[in-house]
C-alpha cells in the first residue's frame, strides 16, 4: 500500500503529496468541498493546515482521505516540485 510521506497545500485546494514509494503527485480536492464532511476545507487558511498522519493526510478536525484514493485520483507532477521537506510525516 502507498503511503503518503509528505504534504503540501496549494492555493488552488490541491495537495502536492510524495508516497513512501518515491512518487510525487497532485490531489485536486476541490471536487470532495462540497461534501458536509469537507466544507471546513473551503476556508483556505484551514486547508492549509493539513499534516501527513498514519499514512494519509488530516486537518485538525480529523477529515481525511484514504491514501488509496489520494494515490489513485492525483497526477504526476514535476521532480522539482517534490515535497519531502514539507509537512514530513
Amino acid at each position: 500500500m502507498n503511503r503518503v510521506i509528505a504534504v503540501a497545500a496549494n492555493d488552488d485546494f490541491s495537495l502536492d503529496l510524495t508516497f513512501n514509494d518515491g512518487s510525487v503527485k497532485r490531489f485536486d480536492a476541490r471536487p470532495y468541498l462540497d461534501y458536509e464532511f469537507f466544507r471546513e476545507l473551503k476556508d483556505p487558511e484551514y486547508f492549509k493546515q493539513v499534516r501527513v498522519a498514519f499514512g494519509t493526510v488530516q486537518w485538525p478536525h480529523e477529515q481525511d482521505i484514504s491514501p488509496e484514493t489520494l494515490y489513485l485520483e492525483s497526477i504526476a507532477v514535476p521532480d522539482s516540485a517534490n515535497v519531502t521537506d514539507r509537512n514530513v510525516a
